[in-house]
């Protein structure tokens, strides 16, 4: 096995230095500054030359995106021997094919860059589409965040609990949640606008009334569709509302939302997949680090990283 090094782009700080002290490995140190015109300068300050290199970076933003390219480049051209690229969060995900007309599909240019530059291999967390797996040529491992919620749920009493969906398309990430949870009971929100500029109806598929519901997502944006869909469900009878959602985005008023939405949704659970710089008494944080531990620690010793959802 071939000597392997830990690396981090601005946005992962935290989570890989958990990570390199796991592995009882120092964080490789790179010098990234931004000029005063905004230009980003990225410096490797080791040596990485026929190491095996993870380097780590999310990219809710245009910088971090800029930033990760730039450090890709970099250590390409410092010679290691191969570049497992493990992003958290995939930014631009969302736009993953055309909606309409004269529009890009900007998921699947972020993985031409990421490409252009090269790398081995991706590794990422709770990816909003699936099919961007395919955007890439190289080897991607999409590693599901609910099994980063499974331990935390279970300090609950879920006796009494329902898994739900926010949305048909997420009915196959609530099962396997519900599976991890040895849950029966599944709900899944149908929304519907039924006329033009009319606020979304909220309907319930499922028993809800005096259940505990933990919606399960892979993000949270603004908060607003969250909130609505949790007032949903205590209007129809639930008892308390929890959502365990990977990417916590909360742009714009999302933290106004959620604060104000607070009577309908208890707590909200999300990964650090995306650095807080705010917070609120009801939001938890729980950590990435172990599951991606394990997985740097089966790449390098060639073991099966599928077996870790069974």
């Amino acid at each position: 096995m071939k000597d392997y090094v830990i690396m981090s782009g601005t946005s992962t700080k935290d989570i890989a230095l958990s990570i390199s002290k796991k592995h009882n490995r120092p964080l490789i140190d790179i010098n990234i500054k931004k000029f005063s015109d905004g230009e980003i300068f990225v410096k490797i300050k080791e040596n990485i030359r026929g190491m095996d290199v993870f380097y780590f970076q999310a990219t809710p933003s245009n910088d971090s995106l800029i930033e990760l390219l730039l450090t890709l480049d970099a250590i390409k051209r410092s010679s290691p021997n191969s570049i497992t690229l493990i992003m958290p969060y995939y930014g631009y995900a969302r736009q993953d094919r055309k909606t309409e007309a004269r529009t890009p599909i900007s998921a699947k240019l972020v993985a031409d860059l990421i490409e252009k530059v090269g790398i081995d291999r991706l590794v990422t967390l709770d990816i909003h589409s699936e099919q961007i797996q395919g955007f890439f040529d190289s080897p991607v491992d999409n590693l599901y965040g609910a099994n980063i919620f499974v331990n935390y749920c279970k300090k609950y009493d879920l006796s009494n609990t329902v898994i739900a969906s926010p949305d048909a398309g997420g009915v196959v990430r609530a099962r396997y949640f519900a599976k991890k949870l040895n849950i029966n009971e599944l709900a899944i929100i149908d929304k519907r606008r039924e006329k033009a500029n009319e606020s979304e109806v909220m309907n319930i598929l499922g028993n809800v009334k005096e259940k505990d519901i933990i919606i399960i997502d892979d993000m949270v944006d603004t908060a607003g569709t969250l909130i609505k869909a949790a007032k949903a469900f205590k209007d129809n009878g639930a008892k308390s509302v929890k959502a365990c959602i990977t990417h916590g985005v909360l742009s714009g008023k999302a933290l106004k939302n959620i604060s104000n939405g607070s009577d309908y949704l208890d707590e909200l659970i999300i990964t650090n997949s995306i650095k807080q710089e705010k917070t609120l008494q009801n939001i938890t944080i729980l950590d990435s680090s172990n599951l991606f531990s394990e997985v740097i620690r089966r790449l390098q010793e060639n073991r099966s990283i599928s077996s870790l959802w069974k």
